[in-house]
């Protein structure tokens, strides 16, 4: 159906607010690699009208690709033809529950938004992402997003208790109500989360909320190797337990951009370094007291405490500005990978031998959230433009490989969209991918929800 045509059917249930004027800022996704077409974007206002949407494209047999933030990195909310559904308007709290510790959102809230609700009320919700400010909740539910805190309280799937969902024949499955135990049967929302928006779009969800953290210790470690770092992070967890809430690896030339960037001295000097955070939802005023004593006893000497929330917030920033002070060593091609951590240390110098051998030119941006075992494992060529895409498949057919060989997988927090799904095979059977296509296909057996992303073309 032409868009001209689609766009004025689409005025007979939704009001002219509902379809953006300018379309472009939507259209192209965020790495700028994937770009919409033929299609139309829409942004309901009401929970009723993605059913309206939904129901109008079930009928005409119309392509429907969610989208929220647009933050993505694998072209996991572009279209080709059809209609771009964009949940953006649909952003309200709609209720905060002390006694069970929740929050009803809807999907198009801000992460960032949520965060500040949490904290009015006392409250925290502790899912933290260098694109808080923009990406929506639901997106990091259809992607299962993971972040900082993982160590302490889990990837959106451990964070979500219920779901409001639009399948794809324009009926609504809802469990959001805030039940602590339920054992009826399939629990349905997992399903949802990680799906990247193949199976229903995520209208709405309920989400916990913690105690936010009274005390909070952070150092900077510098380490010789991957291998002390692991050795590290196995004693900060038996020693620390719960209270271990993010334990970042960063290596040296990573810190070295961002620090020229940050316009920050870097605080140790070191092969590779440890951002580790310790919390306490009490107040312990000799919580970096101990974590320093651990520290000087375990002989790692080579470490800075913040001293202040200042000196906090900019090793933070040295963190978190790895990703924008890449900018300067133009395109790349990014890995979003996890393996067990105990082979974290034989991933990363085995591939890097590989990679730098075939490509002397190379440079590796190695980071990421050594606690649970992801990287973002970024290589660089002398190419300042996307031309270096042409060097994709045979990088990645290296990085996999060993990642693979480590029992890893090739998809840790972005997700798989456009840009992976060739490669689901490589970490899911045949007999799994079959199972993914027989769900897929008894939800929407038209195949209308966000084609050609996620599972591998027949």
């Amino acid at each position: 159906m032409p868009t001209s045509t689609l766009h004025t059917q689409l005025l007979t249930f939704l009001s002219p607010s509902e379809i953006p004027a300018d379309q472009a800022p939507f259209l192209l996704d965020q790495r700028k690699r994937y770009v919409s077409q033929n299609c139309l974007v829409v942004q309901p206002k009401s929970v009723e009208n993605v059913q309206k949407i939904v129901r109008f494209c079930a009928t005409n047999r119309i392509p429907i690709t969610p989208q929220g933030g647009n933050t993505g990195t694998v072209g996991g909310s572009v279209a080709q033809s059809g209609i771009v559904l964009n949940v953006s308007k649909l952003n309200q709290i709609r209720n905060i529950n002390l006694a069970d510790n929740t929050i009803t959102v809807d999907s198009g809230c801000i992460l960032q938004n949520i965060q500040t609700a949490a904290a009015e009320v006392n409250r925290f919700f502790p899912l933290s992402l260098a694109s808080q400010g923009s990406c929506q909740i639901g997106g990091n539910i259809a992607t299962n997003a993971g972040g900082l805190n993982v160590l302490r309280y889990g990837t959106m799937r451990d964070l979500v208790m219920g779901l409001e969902i639009v399948l794809p024949n324009g009926e609504i499955v809802s469990h959001l109500p805030p039940l602590h135990k339920n054992t009826t049967a399939y629990e349905l929302k997992h399903l949802f989360i990680g799906s990247e928006g193949t199976l229903g779009i995520i209208t709405g969800a309920t989400l916990k909320l913690f105690a936010p953290p009274q005390t909070i210790a952070t150092a900077w470690i510098g380490v010789a190797s991957i291998q002390a770092a692991v050795q590290l992070l196995s004693l900060v967890k038996n020693h620390f337990a719960e209270r271990l809430c993010s334990f970042e690896l960063i290596s040296e030339f990573a810190l070295q951009i961002s620090a020229q960037h940050s316009r920050i001295t870097p605080p140790t000097q070191s092969a590779w370094h440890i951002l580790l955070e310790l919390t306490d939802s009490l107040k312990r005023d000799d919580l970096g007291d101990l974590l320093a004593e651990f520290l000087y006893q375990n002989h790692y000497e080579n470490s800075v405490l913040a001293q202040s929330e200042q000196e906090r917030q900019d090793l933070w920033t040295l963190r978190e500005n790895i990703s924008a002070s890449q900018r300067a060593l133009g395109a790349n091609i990014k890995h979003d990978i996890a393996v067990p951590i105990v082979h974290v240390a034989d991933f990363v110098a085995n591939c890097s031998a590989e990679l730098m051998q075939k490509y002397p030119e190379m440079q590796l941006v190695i980071f990421g959230h050594l606690g649970d075992g992801s990287l973002h494992y970024n290589t660089f060529l002398p190419v300042k433009n996307n031309d270096v895409y042409q060097y994709e498949d045979a990088i990645n057919t290296i990085v996999y490989h060993h990642v693979i060989a480590q029992n890893g997988t090739i998809a840790a927090e972005h997700g798989i969209g456009s840009l992976k799904k060739h490669w689901l095979h490589t970490v899911r059977t045949p007999d799994e991918i079959a199972l993914m296509r027989a769900i897929k296909a008894q939800l929407d057996p038209h195949g209308l929800f966000n084609p050609n992303k996620l599972l591998p073309s027949d």
